[in-house]
């Protein structure tokens, strides 16, 4: 079995769990995501399985459009609604919709970012939650990252228990922080904020819509029919140039030989089809300019 299972992650659930979970409902090891998710979070989660494993970091790569629910009031240790509240101050004037728009200008596009304290992020071989939990504080780098689309869903603020909240829809690059971004939110509208809820809607090109949830996928395994559900892994490289080649040229490409470099070939990695199967990912080669060399070959 070789492709991508878009999973639909509930809560609950860590990364990892998803990909053991599969492991035993698949009876497969070669099981990859592609992207954390926090237990509290539910969205999607391509699982990568056999030689599509191979595409992972490639598929981790792309854009994601996240849902998520800031609420005005409070921050937490962790930035989302899972941690002990540090700060804490009353929304007396509840921020308008054209506050909240103009706001939400200032961070469209290149932004940078301090990764909150509880993330995977590495400082000195150790990651960021490995600190936080043993009561260290440490200096954490500054990231840029890219906001390339953000609204306002709900056009107003709602009274959510002691908390005012607004839900905001957001495309952006690999890397991002969503509850990073809900508490700079919050600094911005004169509030202490933090993430009270997150969904993650796509990721690449995969959507909610062509997800299964683990009862689902249950399902088609119990009918010996779960690849109907399974997507090649030309579904994980769209955001790549592709190249298709004629039969003659296959096993070249096959056994990953260096080769000429086309004319009409760029700088950056490319996918190389028969038909519709890919075979290889190619890039540039880094010392000969008039040849091109395999990243990876499937």
């Amino acid at each position: 079995m070789h492709g991508i299972l878009p999973l639909w992650k509930e809560k609950g659930f860590t990364s990892h769990d998803c990909v053991s979970k599969a492991r035993g409902m698949l009876r497969t090891k070669k099981i990859g995501h592609t992207g954390t998710l926090d237990p509290d979070v539910e969205g999607v989660l391509p699982l990568c399985i056999g030689k599509a494993t191979k595409i992972v970091p490639f598929l981790t790569d792309t854009d994601k459009v996240y849902e998520a629910t800031v609420s005005l009031g409070a921050t937490t240790e962790t930035e989302d609604a899972s941690g002990d509240v540090v700060e804490k101050k009353t929304v007396s004037h509840p921020p308008s919709e054209e506050d909240i728009l103009q706001v939400l200008q200032q961070f469209s596009g290149e932004i940078t970012q301090v990764p909150p304290m509880y993330s995977a992020v590495k400082v000195n071989g150790k990651r960021l939650y490995q600190y936080a939990r043993d009561g260290e504080e440490v200096e954490r780098p500054v990231r840029n990252v890219k906001i390339k689309q953000i609204e306002l869903l709900n056009p107003s603020v709602k009274r959510d228990d002691e908390y005012f909240s607004f839900s905001i829809q957001v495309i952006c690059s690999k890397g991002t922080y969503i509850r990073t971004l809900c508490v700079d939110l919050g600094k911005a509208l004169g509030y202490p904020a933090h993430m009270s809820s997150l969904v993650r809607k796509q990721t690449g090109e995969i959507r909610k819509e062509d997800c299964y949830t683990f009862d689902e996928i249950q399902q088609y395994v119990d009918n010996d029919s779960v690849n109907e559900i399974i997507l090649p892994i030309s579904n994980g490289l769209p955001h790549l140039e592709s190249m298709t080649i004629q039969e003659d040229d296959r096993f070249a490409f096959e056994h990953g030989q260096v080769l000429p470099k086309p004319e009409y070939v760029k700088d950056q990695p490319f996918v190389v089809k028969y038909k519709e199967e890919v075979l290889a990912i190619y890039q540039q080669h880094p010392s000969k300019p008039d040849k091109i060399k395999p990243i990876r070959v499937f």
